[in-house]
């Protein structure tokens, strides 16, 4: 069973339709796999070699080495002949969200009321509980 990019890059239904760096775009993301293309931007087509943005040279490094190996996965999942050649090439950082922290509250002890637990503020807290100490030593 084909690919559906070889098939319609062997139709030729209409010249203008789907060019090849379309076709070279929507192949990246399954050739390379969902990490490197998570890492890195197609920029273009330039004739039969693939310019793509990478974040940084760490990951430009490890791509130069995968190159055999991604430009066997794009032919095989490409027509034979779109794309020779991987030129990665470091470009602006891709938009990522923030790594979030985890807020827990701490469990309070009931065994007695005290009024400073009612300062929402754990620093102003323990700075109240403090000072509470210091002058009734």
């Amino acid at each position: 069973m084909q690919r559906a990019g070889r098939l319609i890059a062997k139709a030729k239904l209409c010249g203008d339709c789907v060019t090849p760096e379309d076709l070279a775009r929507a192949a990246w993301p399954v050739a390379a796999g969902k990490t490197i293309a998570a890492h890195t931007r197609v920029v273009s087509l330039v004739r039969n070699r693939l310019v793509v943005e990478v974040e940084d040279a760490v990951w430009q490094r490890q791509l130069t080495t995968l190159r055999p190996q991604i430009l066997a996965s794009l032919e095989k999942t490409l027509s034979a002949g779109i794309v020779t050649e991987l030129e990665f090439r470091i470009g602006l950082p891709i938009p990522r969200r923030m790594p979030q922290r985890e807020y827990r509250r701490l469990p309070l002890i009931e065994s007695h009321a005290d009024e400073a637990d009612s300062i929402p503020n754990p620093a102003l807290r323990m700075l109240y509980k403090a000072a509470r100490k210091k002058e009734t030593a």
